[in-house]
């Protein structure tokens, strides 16, 4: 674009001013140059494989020819007056081809050439006593351009390799997170359970259930250490991924979560069916699970628990209410502390990765209410 832009303004120019050239049909012709590279270069850029050393040389070559045809075609007088060159603007073009590709050493050097171009004209002229403002005000420019553009373009790539790496990073993240929700669902509550009731049972199954209680401890240690025993926020700038919230097969979470209704839970969902895409529905229905789960855990066999299905038209609602104990406030904390990531994990991983938000409501003697809301 910038190339299109300049040649315009140095056909304007040039078309001023060919009434007082030397030789005006020199002007011309050092124009057709340039709308012929302008078009060429144009169509070479866009192909990476052709952006390599022999395209800038000649991309560079091309300008430092035009700025020199200047000594023949323009007067001397109108040289020492401090008229533009020919191509005026356009031949940072080609300083700006060569700061993209190697930065500012690249970008300083070829505007260090076109430099020595713009002098050697007065030379040629036989003006090189007289070098004007307006020359010296070029060559600065040129320096200048080929500088910034090419710290720029340096800072561009810098930034677009840690973007790759925190993308990267919150992509492993995840999936860890995915892992220690699955691990937590299965394997950390069969443990769980081997020890309660090995200790229960005494003598060989006792020490089973000890053994049983060293592994729980181990693993949960090795899914709570990293980054995915954090908050699971995303590097700083990156969004946090959304599975199952983009396009895809869907699934009535109705049905889902009637699925779990029992003599001890009661399930209330609208009358009308709650479509959501297929994974975020399965992982909601987890979540809730994970959340009776830890009613029947910790507050009892007698402890009863009602969910609640809410459609609304931009988010779905879900909450699980219970009349057990409660829990006193820091509870959820030190829990995850000592790598205890139920709630963390498998109920708030699961819907903080849908893009949705988790309320957990609790007092001691007053049981506990969970609310997960997604976005449809």
């Amino acid at each position: 674009m910038y190339r299109a832009l300049a040649l315009v303004y140095a056909a304007v120019v040039i078309g001023k001013n060919s009434g007082g050239y030397a030789h005006p049909l020199g002007g011309w012709a050092v124009l057709a140059v340039l709308a012929v590279w302008t078009g060429v270069a144009t169509l070479a850029y866009r192909d990476p494989s052709r952006r390599g050393r022999p395209l800038l040389v000649a991309d560079l070559a091309v300008a430092f020819g035009c700025i020199l045809a200047t000594a023949w075609v323009e007067t001397a007088h109108h040289i020492a007056a401090g008229r533009p060159t020919l191509p005026v603007s356009w031949v940072a073009a080609a300083v700006l081809a060569w700061a993209v590709a190697g930065g500012r050493r690249l970008g300083v050097t070829a505007a260090l050439v076109l430099g020595v171009a713009n002098l050697l004209v007065h030379a040629v002229a036989g003006t090189a006593g007289g070098i004007g403002n307006t020359t010296l005000n070029g060559i600065v420019l040129l320096f200048l351009a080929g500088l910034v553009v090419g710290q720029v373009v340096r800072l561009a790539r810098e930034a677009e390799a840690r973007l790759a790496r925190a993308v990267e990073l919150e992509a492993a993240t995840r999936e860890r997170e995915r892992l220690a929700r699955r691990i937590h669902d299965s394997v950390l509550q069969v443990l769980a359970m081997v020890q309660r009731r090995g200790g229960e049972a005494g003598g060989e199954a006792a020490e089973l259930g000890r053994l049983a209680g060293e592994q729980e401890a181990a693993l949960r240690a090795l899914i709570g250490a990293g980054p995915a025993a954090g908050s699971g926020t995303a590097p700083a700038g990156v969004p946090a991924p959304r599975p199952g919230t983009g396009p895809g097969p869907a699934a009535d979470l109705r049905q889902l979560l009637t699925g779990q209704a029992s003599a001890a839970v009661t399930v209330s969902t609208p009358a009308t069916p709650v479509p959501l895409p297929e994974h975020a529905a399965q992982e909601v229905a987890a979540a809730v699970a994970a959340a009776l789960d830890n009613v029947r855990r910790h507050c009892g066999d007698g402890a009863r628990a009602w969910v609640l299905l809410e459609d609304g038209p931009g988010e779905v609602t879900v909450s699980v209410r219970d009349d057990g104990p409660g829990m006193p406030p820091g509870r959820l904390d030190a829990a995850a502390a000592s790598g205890r990531l139920g709630v963390a994990q498998s109920i708030r991983g699961r819907v903080r990765d849908l893009g949705g938000t988790v309320s957990i409501v609790s007092a001691p003697g007053e049981g506990t209410e969970i609310e997960m809301t997604v976005p449809r």
